[in-house]
């Protein structure tokens, strides 16, 4: 708290001296990242806020963070006594950030952002709503240098290329797809802001952003020629002459302004929603074509080296999964164990295969009622320590070389109550009817969540995270352009996209429920009047708690259902586990009957 008081005056100083009335400060990078490296982690050094979704507004005399349900318990812990009060964004009628600055701010107040960190979308939004109010709009406000002394320098990790075995697709191969998909628009290259649609376009990993395997760097892709932009201590020769051979010149990162600046009569295709407004400034004799990014969707669709990875991927996470279970069975009666070391455990068990590289995000481990806290992370501080009772709320993840996994399972750690159990069943209920959905072609996600969310609706239960998000492959765990929620996304659920399926419920000082699998869309059927279905493939590997289900809230369907999961999970799995490991997960997939 006296950090945060003596950085917000900080601030202000800067903000007095440069007649500045009001700043937003956002949680990301000038890449629009969603998770971002220590260096541009302004937002939390302002407000003491850690979360990974959180806007700041400071003012000379006031200061709100908002940020949405994940984060509403965690805000509200992080932020008391720190005079920055916290708003929420959705599931409530709080003021958005628009209203509050509106009502904080007298007409002719100056409204001031760094435009690095602001995407041409939203500075576009920002002046627009600006002009409306009678506020004065600034984009070059960037107080930090001079404020944040001790502030953390940008990595330098190493690069390393995704070998084509794991990928599945030459960075040659792709540069050419880009720029099919560009050329159609009108558009004689490309300008790549976002770290994830760099790093598949040159198939080039890091590990710059943690648990995101990102390099920080720009791309920029044409027939002419392509260029990667990186701090070249990072590079090595032969990471260079593996780029060369395709057709990319690697240049520095800091020398991005200089190449765009030298551009002439070009036609570029910008992504608004994921380039700064600083950068497209920077191509002063440039024509832009204003288009999502080709390579959103390009590299949504996995290939058939990449499904093929994700399902081994998965086969070795379960096994770590039955070892982390298993685990936990022995040790939790014998008492000792806290939530932080089943996240210690899980990275343990992981780290036995070869191909794991790190987690995917920090686990979730929340026992009892902080299973209610959406997104809680566990400190030593904060951690319980588990018991033969309760459930436990385990979300977790891994990056190996060849997939990305996300899952979540909620175990019964003794005899779980009937409410727990009815619960968690009508959580499972919309969990596997999403995952058994077939649909029409161009469906897009937002069709779709409420097949997940009907059973709670009809309890009156509901929650406020989206229902499914994209995943990458090797990359981040978050990824779009598909997901499943109920704000509408143009997106549409396309085959070889991996989406996740997480329904929950979550009762605040109770207990909290979700489960999560990856499911991949597929080819369905055709039909010649009706056109193309399509499907979902559960990716995901590990039963699901058969003591917190109720048979009798389950139909037929959803019972037959469960059952062949269970029967697949056993199968794909026993291949891999000893003698004791194989009794224990027959145990976990026997039949369920009435």
């Amino acid at each position: 708290m006296k950090d945060t008081a003596k950085h917000l005056e900080a601030l202000r100083e800067k903000m007095r001296k440069y007649k500045v009335d009001a700043v937003i400060i956002p949680g990301t990078d000038p890449h629009q990242s969603e998770y971002v490296t220590a260096h541009w982690k302004l937002r939390d050094w302002v407000t003491g806020f850690t979360g990974s979704n959180g806007t700041a507004v400071v003012t000379l005399n006031e200061a709100g963070l908002w940020t949405d349900s994940r984060y509403y318990l965690q805000a509200g812990i992080e932020l008391e006594g720190t005079g920055v009060d916290m708003y929420k964004e959705d599931g409530a009628s709080d003021m958005t950030v628009n209203e509050w600055i509106a009502a904080h701010l007298r007409e002719g107040g100056v409204l001031a952002v760094n435009g690095l960190l602001f995407s041409m979308s939203q500075t576009a939004n920002l002046e627009a709503f600006c002009g409306e109010n009678g506020f004065r709009f600034a984009t070059d406000f960037d107080p930090f240098p001079a404020i944040y002394t001790d502030r953390p320098e940008l990595p330098l990790d190493p690069i390393f290329i995704h070998e084509e075995k794991y990928s599945g697709e030459s960075t040659e191969s792709k540069n050419n797809r880009v720029m099919e998909a560009a050329e159609k628009r009108g558009a004689d290259s490309v300008l790549l802001s976002a770290l994830d649609e760099v790093a598949w376009t040159f198939n080039i990993r890091c590990n710059d952003i943690e648990f995101n395997p990102v390099a920080i760097a720009y791309g920029y892709v044409s027939r002419k020629g392509c260029a990667l932009f990186v701090d070249m201590r990072k590079m090595t020769d032969e990471v260079k002459n593996e780029l060369a051979q395709s057709n990319v010149q690697v240049l520095p990162y800091d020398g991005l302004e200089h190449f765009l600046g030298k551009l002439k009569n070009e036609t570029v295709l910008l992504d608004p929603n994921k380039t700064s407004d600083t950068v497209s400034r920077w191509m002063p004799d440039c024509v832009f074509v204003y288009a999502q990014s080709p390579v959103a969707n390009l590299k949504a669709q996995k290939n058939d080296v990449q499904i093929a990875g994700v399902r081994k991927a998965m086969e070795r996470d379960g096994l770590a999964l039955t070892k982390l279970y298993m685990w936990l069975e022995k040790e939790v009666p014998k008492g000792g164990v806290k939530e932080t070391g089943v996240a210690e455990k899980m990275i343990q068990f992981r780290a036995e295969s070869p191909l794991y590289r790190s987690e995917s995000f920090g686990m979730i481990a929340g026992y009892k009622d902080h299973g209610a806290i959406v997104h809680y992370e566990a400190t030593e501080e904060s951690a319980y320590e588990l018991a033969s009772e309760g459930l436990l709320l385990c979300d977790t993840g891994a990056q190996y070389l060849d997939g990305t996994t996300d899952i979540t399972r909620t175990v019964a750690l003794g005899t779980p109550t009937e409410e727990e159990r009815h619960d968690y069943t009508l959580v499972l209920k919309g969990h596997v009817t999403l995952a058994s959905a077939i649909f029409p072609a161009g469906t897009r996600g937002s069709q779709l969540d409420a097949l997940a969310r009907q059973f709670l609706w009809k309890e009156c239960l509901t929650f406020w995270h989206g229902t499914g998000h994209g995943v990458g492959h090797f990359l981040n765990v978050h990824e779009g352009p598909q997901n499943i929620r109920l704000n509408e996304n143009p997106a549409t659920i396309k085959p070889g996209m991996i989406t996740s399926d997480e329904p929950g419920v979550y009762k605040a000082g109770n207990h909290g429920i979700r489960i999560e699998n990856l499911i991949l869309a597929k080819e369905y059927a055709h039909s010649d009047e009706f056109g193309d279905f399509m499907c979902f493939e559960p990716v995901t590997l590990f039963p699901y708690d058969a003591k917190l289900i109720d048979l009798d809230m389950l139909s037929d369907a959803e019972l037959a259902w469960i059952n062949n999961y269970h029967k697949e999970v056993r199968e794909r799995l026993t291949p891999y586990l000893n003698e004791e490991q194989q009794a224990w997960m027959n145990e976990k997939t026997k039949e369920l009957k009435r």
